[in-house]
């Protein structure tokens, strides 16, 4: 007999990244200062901001790339400091990062560029990294004739198409984003975030990505952190932000494009005319 009076402990929201405190300087500039923001497991989570308000320099500090000035990063409920080390050395495979314009190798076709990751962390045999190159190649939505091309064979968004096959070719549950829509025109960025969108419940993923792009924050994005002088000006929803009453933040989200992003979003339409700030 099931006992009625039981009740099933809530859900509690995993941290999957924490950081705590983080303080940035080149020098005399100051990049962040006292930045803290905690994404969960299985979300969406932006950075967002102006030029220059170390959206990019954060998140490398997330995976280790750099150190901060002072304050913490934790990732995996690991110091990043660890990472920075080289250690340990699984935490490297559950996390993807595509970087700006997709930093693929010149000198590669596509498919060694997707293969990079497997041929540096693993010892499978070379025709299971084909087998495996093949699927997330199309994965990604390209087509299999392109897996022999080279970059600059490609198109933009062909490119970050091929990028972000790279990123995932190790299936992690942790993927990072660096302006992936940059430079894109609006069907190829929409495109782009749906694809974002389809591998995230595909895969189970936690995406963490960086753009000023006000399209793609309203399309996809669970929560989103703005940056501006240092600090995090605001965290929440893209609803929440747009009530926001902080001048900067009303700037960024309420200037013509970010009004007809938001108008767009409200409505259920899309117009092909580019939002990007």
């Amino acid at each position: 007999m099931v006992n009625s009076d039981l009740q099933v402990a809530p859900q509690v929201a995993v941290p999957i990244i924490e950081v705590s405190h983080v303080s940035t300087r080149f020098g005399e500039a100051v990049v962040h200062e006292d930045v803290s923001l905690t994404i969960l497991r299985g979300e969406i989570f932006a950075i967002a901001g102006g030029n220059g308000c170390g959206k990019s320099t954060l998140m490398r500090e997330i995976v280790g790339l750099q150190e901060p000035t002072s304050g913490s990063t934790r990732l995996f409920g690991v110091d990043s400091q660890l990472l920075r080390d080289g250690q340990p050395q699984e935490n490297h495979r559950r996390f993807g990062v595509m970087f700006q314009q997709g930093a693929l190798f010149s000198s590669l076709t596509l498919a060694e560029n997707v293969a990079v990751p497997l041929k540096e962390h693993t010892q499978l045999s070379p025709e299971m990294i084909h087998d495996i190159v093949a699927l997330k190649i199309a994965l990604v939505g390209l087509p299999s004739e392109s897996a022999t091309k080279y970059p600059n064979e490609l198109s933009g968004g062909m490119r970050r198409r091929a990028a972000l096959a790279r990123a995932i070719v190790m299936d992690p549950e942790l993927l990072f984003l660096d302006e992936p829509t940059a430079g894109l025109d609006p069907i190829m960025a929409a495109g782009f975030d749906e694809l974002v969108m389809q591998l995230k419940a595909l895969l189970g993923l936690t995406v963490v990505m960086v753009t000023h792009d006000l399209d793609s924050l309203w399309r996809i994005s669970d929560r989103v952190a703005v940056l501006g002088h240092g600090k995090v000006l605001g965290i929440g929803t893209m609803q929440e932000l747009s009530r926001s009453n902080d001048p900067l933040i009303r700037e960024y989200f309420h200037g013509p494009r970010g009004r007809a992003a938001e108008s767009q979003h409200k409505e259920g339409t899309w117009n092909p005319e580019s939002t990007t700030l």
